[in-house]
């Protein structure tokens, strides 16, 4: 449970700074999404950990697990403070907006149709970052997401990819995503 927390707030962190760098609403609502599956799993974690302690009359395990948790549900709140800003709608401080001007890369979302040329195909068989530029960083499955989705990830209908990658590959990925665009 502690290495989801982890990873989830890794991918929260690199998602906020997007939705703020990128003035994306839609990147902004995931990282807050996901802050609310810290918290459950915090207290989840807290309740084991006491138990634990109970149990085993030792609660030196749980003071350190607990600790790390809060460490990890601390970063996850200021994840979703950097998020509230563009949720909120305010303009963003004139050194970002630069930063947007000088970048080339961005961050989108798009959900796998049924009919699409990437479902049911591994990650490595359809080399969408040589292809189209955009890498999968991860995958929303229904409630659950995939960190760091490797070449071996099959991708399924459904699916919500989250990818980074240059400007010009955002459309085909979309596409792609839609079963829209047939060709890679």
């Amino acid at each position: 449970m502690i290495i989801e927390m982890k990873n989830i707030s890794e991918l929260m962190v690199d998602l906020a700074y997007s939705a703020l760098i990128f003035n994306n609403k839609e990147i902004a609502e995931e990282v807050k999404y996901l802050e609310e599956k810290i918290d459950k799993r915090y207290y989840q974690l807290e309740e084991e950990a006491i138990k634990q302690a109970i149990e085993e009359k030792n609660p030196y395990p749980a003071l350190i697990l607990i600790r790390l948790a809060t460490s990890i549900e601390a970063i996850s709140d200021s994840a979703v403070q950097i998020a509230d800003v563009v949720l909120r709608g305010i303009e963003p401080h004139p050194v970002i907006k630069e930063s947007i001007k000088e970048s080339d890369i961005t961050i989108t979302r798009a959900k796998v149709r049924e009919n699409s040329i990437l479902a049911n195909k591994t990650l490595g068989e359809l080399n969408l970052a040589s292809e189209t530029g955009m890498w999968v960083i991860a995958i929303k499955r229904g409630k659950q997401w995939i960190f760091g989705p490797t070449e071996n990830t099959k991708v399924l209908p459904d699916d919500i990819l989250l990818a980074k990658g240059p400007l010009e590959g955002v459309k085909h990925f979309i596409k792609l995503c839609k079963g829209e665009d047939k060709k890679l």
